[in-house]
C-alpha cells in the first residue's frame, strides 16, 4: 500500500515513519511512504504558499495553486498505468468526518491513500471542492497543522494491512477493533511488589482464559466509555454479564 503525504514540513515525518512497525512495514515491502513538500511546486522565488485571507479577519490561509499543482504532478506521474484504482485524496482538517477504527480498516482496502496536511487558518475553499474526496478530522481539539493527524491515520491503517503486524490477530484484538475496550494485560514475574497476577492467567484453561478476558474487556468499556456499548456486537452471554455487572453497582 502506498501513502503519498503533501506538507509544508516533511521533516516532521522522520523520527515516526523510520521506527518500529513503519519501519518494519516499509522494509518488507508492505508499505511505500512518500513526503512531497508542497513548497517545492510553487512558481515564486520566495516559494510562498499562504496569503491573507479575502474579506479580512486574522491568519493565512494556504493557496490552491502549489497544492494542485504538487498533488496532481504526484498522480500524473502514475497515469500511464492501464487501469488506476480509486485513490481517495483526503484533507486533515477540524471540519472533517471523526477519524475511527471502522475508518482505519476501510481506508486500508485501498492501494493508495493521498494525504494532504492543512495548515495556519486552513486551506482555500478550492481545495475543497475541486481536488479532495475525503476530509478527516482525528478529534475534537486544535492542532498546530495536519501533520500530526496524518501521523495518527497512517499508523492505524498499516495496522490493518496483512504481514505488517507481527501476531496474525494482534490488530484483531486492539482496543476498538472489536468494539470494545481491551481488558487487562499481565506479563512476568508472577507476583510484584506482593500484585498476583489473576489466577485464571495461570490455570492453562483456554476456554476460561478467553471468557475472563472477554468479561474484562465488557467491564471496562461499561465503566470508561459505556457509549461502545450501544454499537458494540453483543451476544446473549455478554448482556447478561453486563446485566450483572449493573446489578451490582445497584447493590452498592
Amino acid at each position: 500500500m502506498r501513502f503519498d503525504i503533501f506538507t509544508l514540513f516533511p521533516s516532521m515525518f522522520d523520527g515516526v515513519f523510520c521506527e518500529s512497525i513503519l519501519k518494519r512495514g516499509q522494509e518488507a515491502g508492505l508499505i511505500d511512504i512518500a513526503l512531497h513538500d508542497i513548497r517545492s511546486h510553487t512558481t515564486d522565488k520566495h516559494h510562498v504558499c499562504d496569503d491573507t485571507p479575502y474579506g479580512g479577519g486574522g491568519g493565512m490561509v494556504l493557496k490552491p495553486e502549489p497544492i494542485f499543482r504538487a498533488v496532481e504532478s504526484v498522480l500524473d506521474a502514475a497515469a500511464g498505468d492501464e487501469e488506476q484504482p480509486e485513490r481517495p485524496i483526503i484533507l486533515l482538517t477540524p471540519q472533517g468526518r471523526l477519524f475511527t477504527q471502522e475508518m482505519a480498516v476501510e481506508l486500508a482496502q485501498h492501494e493508495r491513500l493521498v494525504l494532504i496536511c492543512g495548515r495556519y487558518e486552513g486551506v482555500d475553499e478550492r481545495v475543497r471542492q475541486h481536488l479532495v474526496s475525503h476530509e478527516i478530522s482525528i478529534g475534537d481539539y486544535v492542532l498546530t497543522g495536519g501533520e500530526l493527524a496524518a501521523m495518527v491515520i497512517v499508523d492505524a491503517v498499516v495496522r490493518q494491512i496483512p504481514g505488517v503486524l507481527g501476531a496474525r490477530w494482534a490488530a484483531e484484538e486492539d482496543s476498538h477493533a472489536t468494539g470494545l475496550l481491551e481488558g487487562p494485560h499481565y506479563t512476568r514475574p508472577g507476583v510484584f511488589r506482593e500484585w498476583e497476577v489473576p489466577e485464571v492467567l495461570l490455570s492453562g484453561d483456554h476456554a476460561r482464559i478467553q471468557r475472563w478476558r472477554r468479561q474484562e474487556a465488557l467491564r471496562r468499556t461499561w465503566q470508561r466509555r459505556p457509549d461502545l456499548l450501544r454499537t458494540a456486537p453483543l451476544s446473549d452471554e455478554d448482556r447478561a454479564f453486563l446485566a450483572t455487572l449493573a446489578g451490582e453497582r445497584d447493590c452498592e
